[in-house]
């Protein structure tokens, strides 16, 4: 069945797409919900302006993502947790741990953009993924160092200086 969409649907479409779905998807689902219309001339040119509109929204959205990307690509995040004697860390550090330490930096970056396949549970460095779209990612340096480690190197800065 041919539907013309009145709004975005994640994994179908855009506002004003005419596509193509199961019968009971159309009926049970998008229909009711107001997400979909059956397509006439009538709603088309309904909804044509606002597609432009829209379209052009996404378009300025993804140069800024694409510029958050580029700006991001190869920067470094530095975290700072405690750990035991073997590099085990007490708890771990997760996706937001980065994505604020990246919001100190300066990055204008959510939590839902950082991908990492599990949190971060060791001391060393990381290679974390920062997705801000389907095709637009970049590869961030993290690495993760004992608090003690700079407790005990500011300590001897301390006593040397003095």
């Amino acid at each position: 069945m041919k539907v013309l969409l009145c709004s975005d649907v994640e994994k179908l479409g855009w506002l004003g797409d005419i596509v193509d779905v199961k019968n009971g998807y159309a009926r049970n689902y998008l229909i009711p919900h107001g997400l979909a219309t059956i397509p006439t001339e009538q709603n088309i040119k309904a909804l044509a302006e606002e597609k432009a509109r829209r379209a052009e929204r996404r378009k300025l959205v993804r140069e800024q993502k694409e510029r958050l990307i580029t700006s991001v690509q190869g920067a470094e995040v530095v975290l700072l947790a405690k750990a035991n004697e073997q590099g085990h860390l007490f708890g771990s550090v997760t996706e937001r741990d980065i994505a604020q330490n990246l919001r100190q930096q300066g990055f204008d970056v959510a939590d839902e953009m950082i991908k990492m396949d599990g949190h971060i549970k060791e001391l060393g460095v990381s290679e974390v993924i920062v997705r801000a779209g389907a095709d637009l990612t970049a590869t961030v340096r993290g690495t993760v160092n004992s608090q003690e480690q700079t407790v005990d190197a500011t300590e001897e800065n301390h006593i040397s200086q003095e």
